[in-house]
């Protein structure tokens, strides 16, 4: 098909990774940026989507989450709102929307990898907001994904791998939270395995994420021996670090559905060392 599919938020970390992908497969692709994208105005929407369009993938959300404690009416209005309006106009034209979300929209008290319907409940305003999202494309009857992930990560842009390679050449020790578990998450296996259940024709809520788990400190310590083997990161508890939105312990995501359907999704201390060796 020559149609495009369209990449809202192609500019930030996942959107990247999609349109880089989408080069690669030469699949035709148009990015949907700020300031031309405003996902909260129906107007703005429509002049990226129309009856042309192949597919929507909607990298675009409000992702300060100690922000969103503050500004809970604002993130809900991009993550909930600006979604509800994205889902209307996918369905008008007939567009699959890809949309995604977060594990924080569980409570965070599990002690075994959360089901795709596992009942939400989320304990900060961020996971409040992605959880109206989520509703918004749920009611639709469109051919339409969600795809919750954690602990997103790649060579380029703001993230938790960066910053921690940074710090461990800078600096002799390094201190870490080792009680939160969860699942890493590399932006470039997320889109491939979004492509693959896109073009699969799967429908309904997934779980895309790196394989197996592990805590911050857990991933942390992978990542500052690659970056400096002599800096030493030391456990510590979240107690130690209060941050303004309460983490889940616990958010570790169940992919089984996931793996079922487009087979085994690469273990995060590989998909850890390729982005490592590619850092911007």
């Amino acid at each position: 098909m020559t149609h495009p599919i369209v990449v809202f938020g192609a500019d930030g970390m996942l959107g990247t990774a999609w349109m880089r992908l989408l080069e690669e497969r030469k699949i035709p692709a148009r990015p949907a940026t700020e300031p031309e994208l405003d996902i909260t105005d129906a107007a703005s929407i429509a002049r990226f989507v129309d009856g042309e369009t192949r597919a929507v993938i909607n990298c675009s959300a409000y992702t300060n989450v100690d922000g969103a404690e503050e500004h809970e009416a604002l993130a809900t209005k991009v993550n909930g709102e600006g979604v509800g309006l994205l889902v209307a106009r996918c369905d008008e034209v007939g567009a699959p929307l890809v949309h995604y979300s977060t594990d924080y929209v569980f409570d965070g008290q599990g002690t075994a990898p959360y089901p795709v319907d596992h009942p939400t409940d989320p304990i900060n305003a961020y996971g409040r907001s992605k959880r109206v999202g989520e509703a918004h494309v749920e009611r639709s009857d469109g051919p339409h994904l969600i795809i919750r992930t954690s602990w997103l990560y790649a060579p380029w842009g703001q993230n938790f791998v960066k910053t921690i390679a940074k710090y461990a050449k800078e600096r002799d020790r390094l201190k870490v939270v080792n009680d939160q578990r969860g699942r890493p998450t590399s932006a470039e296996q997320l889109a491939r395995t979004s492509l693959a259940l896109l073009e699969g024709g799967h429908r309904g809520t997934f779980h895309g994420t790196d394989g197996g788990e592990c805590t911050w400190y857990d991933f942390a310590k992978a990542i500052a021996q690659h970056a400096d083997p002599t800096c030493v990161v030391d456990p510590c508890t979240s107690e130690e670090f209060p941050r303004p939105a309460k983490r889940p312990p616990y958010s570790v995501l169940d992919i089984s559905k996931t793996e079922a359907a487009v087979g085994p999704l690469l273990p995060w201390p590989e998909a850890l060392a390729s982005v490592l060796s590619r850092l911007d």
